[in-house]
């Protein structure tokens, strides 16, 4: 699998650096351009187990822009396992982009409406066949966290105040908070509405185990009106950081973590002299619903 581990670099983020703040960035983004970011790295422990357990099938769940579902799509191919995503949604709705190219992979697509798309167990014991690996949606689970703590091991991050990312579903956090030094502060900005229940969902993946853990916080209010909701002013900040540093970012997720540290930084929430890294997960897929001349990249 053409993972391009060597790719990964930290960049100087200078837009995001004044007012006595030093702000880079960990570009997980260029390891590969459909398995993504953190998606390799919250996947490459299931897959793992998944040859072990010699699965005949690997399963999980996304929506019709899913980075994951994608991802998992590729994978699924590369390792030799069949996929089958099970999509929120109607199937009467057009095939996206995304989920188009996951069918190029050879994933197979189940189609669920939203109301039983809320309970997985349910899906999972109406679908599940013998040997059937299931992956839960965006990786979230211990081996999902497992991966993402191998993110701040890439290079020597222990130099930063604050490690800051964007939160969907809190496996990467979790995992970067069991990555982290003790005295590093983990700060997720949410990107769903209201996901107050976001830091007890993170908790339950943090290992104790290890000792003393760094602090952590999860932020709210940069959403943008909700999970993969955008307004023309985000559409302009990502514009303007890919003219100014030439970093892509997704309105999903990415650009909803870069606007909050810029508006954090105007705020004067860290203390000068502070040293920030910021994840890049990675995963464009989101930007794939704009008309194709809104973005630059």
């Amino acid at each position: 699998m053409l993972i391009n581990i060597q790719n990964i670099h930290i960049q100087s983020v200078k837009m995001l650096s004044h007012q006595g703040i030093q702000t880079d960035m960990l570009r997980l983004d260029l390891i590969h351009s459909v398995i993504s970011g953190n998606k390799w790295f919250k996947l490459k422990y299931y897959l793992t187990e998944a040859l072990t357990v010699n699965a005949t099938k690997l399963a999980s769940f996304g929506g019709a822009y899913s980075n994951h579902i994608v991802a998992l799509a590729l994978a699924g191919k590369e390792a030799g396992i069949p996929t089958v995503g099970f999509i929120r949604g109607d199937a009467d709705t057009p095939l996206s982009p995304t989920l188009e190219e996951a069918i190029s992979y050879g994933m197979e697509l189940q189609f669920i409406s939203r109301t039983a798309y809320r309970d997985k167990k349910q899906i999972q014991d109406r679908y599940h066949q013998s040997g059937w690996y299931w992956i839960p949606e965006g990786g979230y689970g211990s081996l999902g966290a497992k991966g993402a703590a191998d993110i701040l091991h890439l290079h020597d991050t222990n130099s930063y105040s604050h490690i800051l990312c964007a939160v969907g579903t809190g496996t990467m956090m979790a995992g970067l908070i069991n990555g982290a030094n003790a005295l590093q502060e983990i700060i997720g900005i949410s990107v769903l509405k209201h996901h107050f229940s976001i830091t007890k969902e993170i908790g339950q993946l943090i290992d104790l185990s290890s000792g003393k853990k760094p602090a952590f916080q999860c932020l709210h209010g940069y959403d943008w009106g909700g999970y993969a909701k955008h307004t023309p002013e985000l559409l302009s900040f990502m514009r303007q950081l890919w003219q100014s540093e030439k970093i892509p970012t997704d309105f999903v997720y990415t650009a909803k973590l870069t606007y909050a540290i810029h508006d954090l930084i105007e705020k004067k929430f860290f203390p000068t002299g502070s040293r920030l890294l910021l994840i890049h997960s990675g995963g464009l897929q989101g930007n794939r619903s704009l008309p194709s001349h809104i973005l630059p990249f």
